[in-house]
């Protein structure tokens, strides 16, 4: 398993050794469940569980579970299993709808098997995740990963009609992150408190809160690190989204104070889906210009606060600590 990018936090990565042993349970399981007695689903399966993965929705899961008082059972371990197989079942298609060829730094599963295949292979990780989370038998908790999982492909469904669309306003994107990626933190977070002692309805409430503050926060910092980062540290090529007609929160925000020859040029990547006609400073410049990037990540402060006032009721403890270290780790990661 790859190393969190929010355990880059010292005190945070401190907070990790308290769910350790079930982090390391949550990643057996995901090796058994990608096994599979069909060849091309076992080397499919294989080849991504190899890949590791960040896993933060499982220690989020996994840390609202000790807040709650969910220490001992497995219940903990087996719906943060689901929750992994939902979010890599969402980066499959994502990777073929996006035509992508990288993923973590390696091939994508689609440039490797081609899309008829890793489209089934989605599919099936889909599948997977509701059979495991229907042998716990909770009708409360499939009701929720069903409403997140259909949230999230009505959120894609959004993404690819404003896709090229240099028109799409702050809240559309906003809508967008809430949908595609806060959703099933907001998940992972408020499923222990269907199971854990001290689990109830204004528990699952507000950790759900917390974990969909926390989930912009974390996508609005993965938008700008396509501004920001480098190929090595992030594992993809920078200004990926704009080369495939996305356009997200730093340049979205540089937009109003562009001139008109900058918002063409930004017109014309967006049509053309590459960078030809247009050089990726050029873009670049303008977010500069415009200093949206301390603009996003001002934004991204305001929803990590959110998420921190979202769990201020809970009592003190260890893994409450962990989950407002988390609020800080996510605008501090640079991968």
């Amino acid at each position: 398993m790859t190393s969190s990018p929010l355990s880059g936090n010292p005190k945070f990565a401190r907070t990790y050794g308290l769910i350790a042993d079930k982090l390391a349970r949550v990643e057996e399981e995901l090796l058994l469940h990608f096994r599979s007695p069909i060849p091309t689903i076992d080397r499919i399966g294989s080849y991504l569980a190899s890949g590791g993965g960040k896993r933060i929705r499982p220690a989020l899961l996994l840390l609202s579970a000790r807040l709650l008082g969910y220490e001992k059972g497995e219940k903990d371990v087996r719906y943060a299993t689901v929750i992994e197989f939902i979010h890599t079942a969402t980066l499959v298609h994502d990777d073929i709808i996006d035509e992508a060829r990288l993923r973590r730094g390696r091939t994508s599963a689609n440039a490797r098997w081609g899309n008829n295949l890793t489209v089934l292979f989605g599919d099936y990780l889909y599948t997977k995740s509701m059979g495991i989370a229907l042998d716990e038998g909770d009708l409360t908790i499939l009701k929720v990963l069903s409403d997140t999982t259909l949230s999230m492909i009505e959120g894609e469904i959004i993404a690819i009609e404003k896709t090229g669309n240099i028109q799409t306003t702050r809240e559309e994107a906003l809508e967008i992150i809430r949908r595609k990626t806060a959703d099933l933190f907001a998940a992972a977070c408020r499923l222990p408190a269907h199971f854990s002692p001290l689990g109830d309805l204004f528990a699952a409430e507000k950790l759900a809160e917390y974990g969909r503050c926390l989930g912009v926060a974390f996508q609005l910092i993965d938008d700008l690190l396509d501004y920001t980062s480098s190929e090595e540290t992030v594992g993809k090529p920078v200004l990926n989204d704009l080369r495939e007609g996305k356009l997200t929160m730093p340049l979205l925000l540089a937009l109003p104070r562009a001139s008109v020859r900058e918002k063409n040029l930004v017109a014309t990547v967006l049509k053309e889906r590459e960078f030809r006609s247009v050089e990726p400073a050029d873009s670049l410049e303008i977010v500069a210009r415009a200093n949206s990037v301390a603009e996003v990540r001002a934004l991204a402060r305001d929803y990590a606060g959110a998420a921190r006032v979202a769990i201020t009721a809970f009592p003190d403890s260890d893994a409450k600590e962990g989950l407002l270290l988390a609020t800080e780790s996510v605008i501090d990661r640079v991968s």
